[in-house]
């Protein structure tokens, strides 16, 4: 998932590469290019040329979370999928701790025990998810990156719209509420590469705060 991120995502991607290579199983590497104005996509497209099985998808605008997830959701090919931003803060590890999982579960969701971020990021974090369990109930721990089953993603008819994250935890709702097999477990968080949050502004707040109130009418 990257947005504005040359400086980071060449090493991002070559990581996941080694990860996924060390599990030793068909795998593809989606780049989306949410709009990028930096060479972004200029990077991501010789990524694509260079490393294996790896291709872009560039969006014209930026699109926000909400749009670089509805279009990993729809394109992804393989029988797993997840989802990695570009800035470097989960190692590609993550993929090889989640892979072993899925032989026993539909969706493995990470959190983070010991979260290394500013005081307003814990704020935010604390607040979404007050809110989240005021409006549908107990969900299980979730911060950051999951995998799932891509045959059950087919299954549902997401109707989440906008920047934010809410089609990812409508996803997760209709699959915990539909009594699927879904597990936390802990996972490592580092700071940054380069640059800046995209998340943490009140542009994505506002947004995420309408997608959670909309989906409520739905769900």
């Amino acid at each position: 998932m990257a947005f504005n991120e040359v400086a980071s995502v060449e090493t991002v991607v070559r990581e996941i590469a080694g990860a996924l290579l060390r599990l030793g199983r068909a795998h593809e590497i989606v780049i989306v290019d949410d709009g990028s104005s930096d060479g972004t996509g200029a990077v991501a497209d010789r990524l694509a040329a260079e490393v294996l099985s790896t291709r872009v998808i560039h969006h014209q605008d930026n699109g926000g979370l909400g749009a670089v997830y509805r279009t990993g959701l729809h394109d992804a090919r393989c029988d797993l999928l997840t989802f990695f931003p570009a800035d470097g803060q989960f190692p590609a590890s993550i993929i090889e701790q989640f892979a072993p999982l899925m032989a026993s579960h539909d969706l493995v969701l990470g959190y983070l025990p010991n979260r290394d971020s500013s005081l307003v990021a814990k704020g935010l974090s604390v607040i979404e998810r007050v809110l989240y369990r005021a409006l549908f109930g107990p969900l299980p721990k979730f911060q950051g990156i999951l995998m799932i089953r891509r045959s059950l993603v087919a299954r549902f008819a997401l109707r989440s719209t906008g920047r934010g994250w809410g089609v990812i935890m409508e996803l997760i709702l209709r699959v915990v509420r539909g009594g699927h097999r879904v597990r936390s477990v802990p996972t490592e968080m580092r700071r940054r590469m380069s640059g800046q949050s995209k998340v943490n502004n009140l542009r994505t707040i506002w947004a995420n705060t309408r997608q959670m109130l909309t989906l409520r009418s739905y769900l």
